[in-house]
């Protein structure tokens, strides 16, 4: 009914300094070096009220963590092409420019400050007596990278941001997606790119992966966040959509001092388990690492970003479509698609696609495309995790004292009926999970009414049913 309104679009650049410098100029805001001030584009409400509200909180904020707030820019808009939705729930937009303290010696520091400001702020918001019309969001806080996103079509995004056009705003980076809204509805704030990432494909184990991190939020402990890591949670915000809880915990994995590359190990690794082919070192990385952090899985292609390195991954299933070449000018493109974009044959120096569970990274600071099988040599040989291993993981296998068990002459049939098991029970789950160790396997049609509604007793966790998203993955998404 409103073909204008898109999912969301965006992109996600290095921070164009020149161009902001520029732009200050203008304005009266006095711009320091690269690197000694963050920014990002501030989503604020339709209300006056509620506006100043959410700016003066920013500063309060920002002021108490020993950073100073340079001003705020309005960034031109121009939304003559965009959706009746769109419109309606557009928001302000504003740019906040945040000077770095004295105290912080470090870009990573004034990064990780950023971070610890910006969860603040939505914190607070969202505690606040705000109007619940009210719509505020901070698409990112950053001295690296800065994100133009809106609820838009691709073809929108630079007649919206009317900066976009201008020559001046130059990077050697750009993540763009386009989105396509599945597990949650189209909104401003759930646009793509995210603070690091964007996602094509989506999270079959959300749920999982949430409650796990949930509960581990008390478990949590980082000699760079201190005791300010409580007010970090929590870590994934609620009501975001797959993507952006991974997005989520991958800036607080990133930022609590692991590299891109190893973050993107963690949440997403190859089919490790039965690869006999696999180095050593590397397969205990990923048992290790699976100690700390389940894998998030499920049809996906993820890009990612820190400003100067530029990486992408494809699930261990391989379910979701990346390619990929590099140019003889030394530009990579990499897209779900072949040719999105007009590179001439003979310019062309490498072509190829992502393979499941490999990575494409990209290093602009030592200007060259770093090998999946050299990056994760290097990473799987920072640390002794084959030790770790050793000394504090117990294999169910090791346990002492096996006991043999007895057939009893009672019987089964019996047993099962009083316990609420069927024959096909017996035959379909239990005895693939027995005999040989095997995740059972069933029809995907499942007619069984729910056990709310039986007049007879049940086993306590058929009340409980998974929630599968809202798209069919098969098994070739060409």
């Amino acid at each position: 009914a409103d073909p204008k309104t898109g999912d969301g679009a965006g992109i996600l650049i290095q921070m164009p300094h020149e161009f902001f410098a520029e732009k200050c100029s203008h304005i009266k805001i006095p711009l320091p070096e690269k690197g000694y001030y963050g920014t990002g584009l501030i989503f604020l409400p339709q209300d006056a009220k509620d506006r100043v509200y959410c700016k003066d909180l920013f500063s309060d904020i920002a002021k108490r963590d020993g950073q100073i707030i340079l001003g705020w820019r309005s960034v031109p808009t121009d939304n003559s092409s965009i959706g009746t939705s769109a419109k309606k729930t557009q928001p302000i937009i504003e740019q906040v420019f945040i000077g770095r303290g004295k105290e912080i010696n470090e870009e990573i520091d004034f990064e990780r400050k950023l971070y610890l400001i910006r969860k603040k702020v939505e914190n607070s918001v969202r505690s606040s007596k705000l109007n619940q019309k009210s719509f505020f969001y901070i698409t990112n806080l950053s001295c690296r990278t800065f994100s133009y996103k809106g609820l838009l079509m691709p073809y929108q995004l630079e007649k919206f941001f009317t900066d976009l056009n201008d020559k001046e705003l130059k990077s050697s980076i750009a993540l763009v997606h386009s989105r396509y809204s599945t597990n949650t509805f189209p909104a401003w704030d759930l646009s793509q790119p995210f603070r690091f990432l964007a996602h094509n494909g989506e999270i079959n184990t959300l749920r999982g992966n949430i409650n796990w991190m949930r509960a581990r939020e008390g478990l949590l402990k980082s000699k760079f966040f201190q005791n300010d890591l409580k007010k970090i949670f929590p870590v994934i915000v609620p009501g975001g959509s797959d993507s952006a809880a991974i997005d989520n915990i991958f800036e607080l994995l990133v930022l609590s001092g692991r590299s891109l590359a190893q973050t993107m190990m963690m949440l997403i690794p190859s089919a490790w388990q039965q690869d006999t082919g696999i180095d050593k070192k590397l397969r205990d990385f990923y048992k290790y690492n699976s100690c700390l952090m389940e894998p998030w899985d499920g049809p996906a292609a993820i890009a990612f970003t820190d400003g100067s390195r530029v990486g992408a991954v494809l699930d261990r299933n391989g379910l979701r479509p990346a390619r990929y070449i590099v140019t003889k000018q030394d530009t990579c493109i990499m897209a779900s698609e072949v040719g999105v974009l007009d590179i001439k044959a003979e310019d062309i120096a490498v072509s190829g696609r992502l393979e499941p569970g490999k990575m494409l990274f990209v290093d602009t600071i030592a200007k060259r495309v770093i090998d999946d099988k050299e990056l994760k040599r290097e990473i799987s040989g920072t640390a002794p995790y084959g030790e770790w291993i050793k000394k504090n993981l117990l294999e169910l296998d090791e346990l002492p004292g096996k006991v043999k068990t007895k057939r009893t002459g009672l019987d089964i049939t019996t047993q099962l009926k009083a316990f609420g098991y069927s024959r096909e029970d017996l035959k379909l789950i239990i005895e693939p999970m027995a005999d040989k160790a095997q995740e059972p396997i069933g029809s995907m049609g499942n007619d069984t009414p729910h056990a709310i509604l039986s007049k007879e007793p049940q086993v306590l966790f058929t009340y409980f049913k998974q929630l599968f998203a809202q798209v069919t993955n098969p098994a070739i998404d060409p």
